[in-house]
């Protein structure tokens, strides 16, 4: 055996250093994910759907009666939602839907309620009824209610995108 000095670099182990860097990359992809998921989730929530959900569902049964009745009277309506205008059309049976007088539609933002505009939309001809204002781009819920005198003959929600005026 030689008495030579053997030359042995140290071991390296486990360190501090690592601790802190498992760590750091550890944490990191958990809070990264959870802020593109944050990010993801405030610009796609569609909104509050009712306030109270015990009465939202007291009247259910009600509401599902009265859409089979509209749906049993053939009245469909159209909504088209351009830069100057929004234009519903209602027909019966493929036809012009002449009862009707009076159209009120309620605009709401998915998620915000400062933006809510409840107006009687213009008729324009049989059928045709019309809101002379813009609105302002982006997703929108109207709720349209056609009347014929003081009855209600129809209801109809829908989601669409306006390609309004961006202020």
């Amino acid at each position: 055996m030689s008495t030579a000095t053997k030359q042995c670099s140290p071991e390296r182990g486990f360190t501090g250093w690592h601790m802190v860097a498992v760590m750091s990359l550890f944490f990191g992809t958990i809070i990264s994910v959870n802020l593109v998921m944050a990010w993801n989730a405030s610009r796609s929530w569609s909104g509050l759907v009712v306030e109270n959900t015990y009465i939202a569902s007291q009247q259910f049964n009600g509401k599902v009666a009265e859409g089979r009745a509209f749906q049993a009277s053939g009245i469909k309506g159209r909504l088209t939602a351009g830069r100057d205008a929004v234009r519903y059309v209602l027909t019966r049976n493929e036809e012009p839907e002449r009862q009707i007088d009076k159209v009120i539609a309620v605009f709401k933002r998915p998620v915000e309620e400062h933006e809510d505009l409840r107006v009687e939309l213009h008729p324009r001809g049989e059928g045709v009824f019309v809101l002379g204002e813009e609105l302002r781009a982006g997703q929108w819920i109207a709720a349209m209610t056609a009347m014929e005198g003081d009855a209600v003959v129809h209801r109809h929600t829908v989601r669409f995108i306006a390609e309004g005026r961006d202020k």
